[in-house]
């Protein structure tokens, strides 16, 4: 089992080829690669070249971290097809990125619209169709889970979505701060998942859901924004000793990563802790010694 950092509160004070040694002073021996800016961006093509990319690697060599995953989310679904051929581009860019870093695994979102899911999922299905060639010629593994707002919120129907795709490289991701945007029910995901959850999100958050929708309120009422957080561990209502008691049950052997956002003046203490709580309850569920080293 991998456990790494994903450094995104680091993003705005660091360039991408720091963050290697940010997540080492953290304790990390592993780490993921979200979107930024100066390399593969949100929902736009990928700003790093040839020389980049190899110098992350060997910052990350040298550092003594590992690259989990990459992982780019790029409008693949639509909402046009304009916008979709984009993705592909941006999509084949990035799974080079990946091979050329060393790294066999990157993860995303479905990223379509929730109102228009029929149409999304069509889109989907197309861009999956273009790049399959790319991933299993690359030796790249494809990790999805389902987003708030998104065509797939669910996280029974995503795992379903999963394994309809048909592909052994191809797995689910279980994002424990999306818990109550998924049906809130990470046992019954994650087992029906079995074998194909591969990867885990690790942040805190409310549940929105809650005292008749009031946690969070937002204007007009009955608006359909999604509202949900990437808190530190303890900071919301995710039942973890749950997650990890599934997780335990469903034989996982992948890739936990901390991902807290939006608490950037207190980055380097949160990554610390959340590295602690997050081995503290490995050990508790699945033993010793069960944590890959670079």
């Amino acid at each position: 089992m991998k456990l790494a950092l994903d450094p995104q509160m680091f993003y705005s004070t660091h360039s991408v080829l720091d963050l290697p040694d940010v997540v080492a002073r953290a304790g990390y021996s592993w780490m993921e690669l979200s979107p930024k800016d100066d390399f593969i961006p949100f929902f736009r093509y990928p700003r790093a070249d040839d020389a980049t990319v190899a110098a992350l690697r060997k910052r990350a060599a040298d550092a003594g971290v590992g690259i989990a995953s990459v992982l780019p989310v790029l409008r693949w679904s639509g909402p046009g097809e304009e916008e979709r051929q984009a993705a592909v581009r941006a999509w084949r860019r990035a799974i080079q990125i990946t091979a050329d870093l060393g790294v066999d695994t990157m993860n995303s979102e479905f990223n379509g619209r929730p109102e228009a899911a029929e149409f999304a999922e069509s889109q989907f299905l197309r861009s999956m169709e273009e790049l399959v060639p790319d991933f299993e010629r690359e030796g790249i593994k494809l990790v999805l889970e389902p987003h708030p707002d998104d065509f797939i919120e669910d996280g029974h129907a995503a795992v379903d979505m999963v394994r309809g795709l048909n592909r052994d490289w191809i797995s689910f991701l279980y994002c424990t701060p999306h818990t109550f945007h998924q049906g809130n029910d990470p046992a019954g995901i994650i087992a029906a998942a079995g074998d194909k959850v591969t990867y885990v999100h690790l942040a805190d958050t409310l549940d929105h859901t809650a005292s008749n929708g009031l946690r969070y309120i937002v204007n007009p009422p009955g608006s359909t924004v999604r509202v949900h957080q990437h808190s530190e561990m303890g900071r919301g209502e995710v039942d973890f000793d749950a997650v990890f008691a599934a997780l335990a049950g469903a034989g996982f052997d992948g890739v936990v990563s901390s991902c807290v956002f939006g608490w950037e003046e207190h980055a380097e203490e949160i990554s610390v802790r959340q590295r602690e709580k997050a081995s503290a309850l490995i050990e508790k569920h699945f033993g010793t010694g069960v944590l890959t080293p670079r």
